[in-house]
Order: C-alpha cells, then structure tokens, then sequence
C-alpha cells in the first residue's frame, strides 16, 4: 500500500511538472468539421485574413498550420493540427500558447475563467461559423475512375492564387468566347481550366484557361491567345456545387480518394465549369467537373 501512495504521489507530480514546464501549450480547443482536410485548412487561411494583427504560417502538410493573433499587450499562438476521422470529418486541434502569460495561464487556467480561454473560445467560435457557412454552401461527391476526353482548345496563360483562380478566368473570359465567336471560330463545349502547376505550401497556380474548339486552318491570332490539344487522360472525376472561387475543395477530396485507394495522381486537376456565374443562379446550382489524372500514362 505504502508503495503505490509513493508511486502514485510521483505520477502526479510527474504529471503537474510536465504540465507546467514541458507541455508546449497553455490550452487545447478540439473541434470536428464535416469536411476534409484540405478545406478546414483553406478556412482557416480565409478567416486569418479577416482578422487585425495576425499572420499565419503553412506547415509541412495540410495538416499543420501556425498563426499568430494579437491582443492588446498579449500574444496568442494557434498551432492548428487537423486529422482526418473519416472520408468526409475531420478532426481539428487547435494548441494555444500566450507567449508572454504561458506560466501564469498554466497556474490558473484548472481554477479560473481565464483571458485566454475567453479570447480563444470567441475567437474560434467566430471560425466555427465561418467553416460551417461555407460547409452548407457546397457540395463535393467524388465518383470513381473517368475518362476525360480530347479535345482542341483555345487557351490564355495564367498564374495566381488558389483563391484568385476565379477572378484571374473572368478577366480572361472575354478574349476566349466574345474573341473567338466574333472571328468565325466555333466553340465545341464547356469552359475548363487544366492546372499546370500547384504550391500546396504557398496555395499558388499556374494554369491555362481554356475554350474547346473545332479547329480550322484560319484561327485568329492574338498575343495572349494561344491553341492546343488535350489526348484522352485517365482520371478520377467528382463533381463540384458551389461557388468557383471554391472549388479546390474537390481538388482535395480527389487527392483524399486517390490516397485511400492506392491511386497515384499528378495532382495536377483539371475543372470544367457548366455555369456562367454572371447569371442569376444559386451558387450551390453550380456545377464542376472535376477530375484528377492518374500518374505514369503513355504519350
């Protein structure tokens, strides 16, 4: 008996010092979402920019992130840590650290409603209904192997931002269809874009922008017009409803699939868009093809 009280007493302790002195964080928020990785992450990027005085750094993967919040004389640390539950939850941990407080926080945070603990619930909060409003404005089912077929295409060369992808394809729009109808080319299906380049760490793109067409041997000419030609690609497709500025979300719900499966992709999508935002349409009426190509197929 005398041996466990002692043993006992020194798992406490143990427990008190580590908690005091080692764990890296003053408070923990666990959340769950039912959305992917790659969306939770996204928000949490979005709602950063919403905020006074903060910054955020990308971690290796999707699943890590670190920002800074600033509040008054205090500092806050969010080292966000998101996992997947399954196909469609994620699981997020939110580790929060007063640089300047961390001790004191540790000493009253078990006894007393503390400024962190203030700061960080109302602060999250406000992200939990950001992530659940854009959650019920989309919709992403992924559908298995596709086809996606060849085709000849007119296209306009692009680089930008993942959330700029949108705004960088209106401003291009009107040299691919008023351009091209009004010089006798005549157009052979929906609008795509095909991604050439992806920085997952920085969330920047380079892609074309790009109209199908039936080809002819007098196609316009234009310095930022250009023409190509797309073979048969094997792919896994999903579809997209929801605004285009979001539609990187299939993107990661395909790189989950292929994950899961044992697919090797080039992660590198392709997105063909049904709807032409300029008219009146509820955005979650608006649809995306969106597939994602299987690595290693013959040229």
């Amino acid at each position: 008996m005398k041996k466990a009280l002692i043993a006992l007493t020194f798992l406490i302790a143990g427990g008190i010092i580590a908690y005091l002195f080692i764990y890296p964080y003053d408070y923990l928020v666990t959340l769950e979402a039912k959305a992917n990785r790659g969306t939770v992450n996204q928000i949490v990027k979005l709602w950063n920019t919403s905020l006074d005085d903060s910054s955020i750094e990308a971690g290796a993967n999707l699943e890590e992130l670190r920002q800074t919040l600033h509040f008054g004389d205090s500092t806050h640390i969010y080292d966000w840590r998101i996992s997947a539950v399954n196909d469609s939850v994620s699981k997020i941990r939110v580790f929060v650290k007063d640089s300047a407080h961390s001790f004191a926080n540790k000493l009253r945070v078990p006894f007393y409603d503390t400024d962190i603990e203030r700061r960080t619930e109302n602060s999250l909060r406000n992200f939990a209904d950001l992530l659940a409003n854009h959650i019920e404005n989309i919709r992403v089912r992924v559908e298995g192997e596709a086809e996606l077929d060849s085709t000849y295409y007119a296209f306009v060369h692009n680089k930008t931002t993942q959330f700029g992808k949108a705004g960088g394809m209106m401003r291009d729009f009107p040299l691919l269809d008023p351009f091209l109808v009004n010089n006798g080319v005549e157009l052979n299906g929906k609008p795509f874009i095909e991604i050439l380049k992806w920085d997952r760490e920085k969330d920047s793109l380079e892609f074309n922008f790009c109209y199908p067409i039936v080809r002819n041997d007098s196609l316009p000419q234009h310095p930022d017009l250009k023409y190509g030609y797309r073979k048969p690609v094997r792919a896994i497709k999903a579809i997209y409803n929801g605004n285009y500025i979001t539609s990187d979300r299939a993107w990661y719900a395909l790189l989950d699939y292929a994950e899961k499966n044992d697919l090797e992709v080039t992660g590198l999508p392709v997105e063909i868009f049904y709807n032409n935002p300029n008219i009146g349409v509820d955005e979650i009426s608006w649809k995306a093809e969106v597939f994602m190509p299987l690595a290693d197929q013959q040229e």
